[in-house]
């Protein structure tokens, strides 16, 4: 159960992580690409973030990921300034994609009939037996 000076400061670094990832990829003239930050979670002792992105469209997820672990260090120096007058201490960040949207459109499928596994067993994972 997170504490509300945890709440409060995920909250912080969500809006601010958000800002800064989307001036960023303004800045790099990128288009076509949609990147927000769904959720911070922020252990007790508040030295670690996770942070994770949802990406629009989903199969660059990956590589945006890529791009945002390579310039993490200066992510974290632009927070930094801005939650100054907030923080003593930035956590260190940990970047994650979230694809919680892309599992809701496949359960949404399988609801509406387009992907029935009963009519087609081959998009059932297999069971390994053991």
């Amino acid at each position: 159960m997170e504490t509300n000076r945890q709440k409060k400061i995920a909250g912080v670094l969500q809006r601010d992580v958000a800002d800064v990832i989307q001036h960023a990829l303004r800045e790099a003239g990128v288009q076509g690409i949609l990147v927000s930050v769904t959720k911070v979670s922020v252990t007790t002792d508040l030295s670690i973030a996770k942070v994770y992105m949802s990406v629009f469209p989903h199969d660059k997820g990956g590589r945006v990921l890529q791009e945002v672990n390579a310039v993490k260090s200066q992510i974290k120096h632009q927070v930094a300034q801005r939650t100054k007058n907030q923080l003593r201490r930035m956590p260190e960040m940990s970047y994650f994609i979230d694809d919680s949207l892309e599992y809701i459109s496949k359960i949404e499928k399988a609801v509406k009939g387009e992907d029935n596994p009963i009519h087609n067993p081959n998009l059932l994972e297999r069971r390994k037996k053991k």
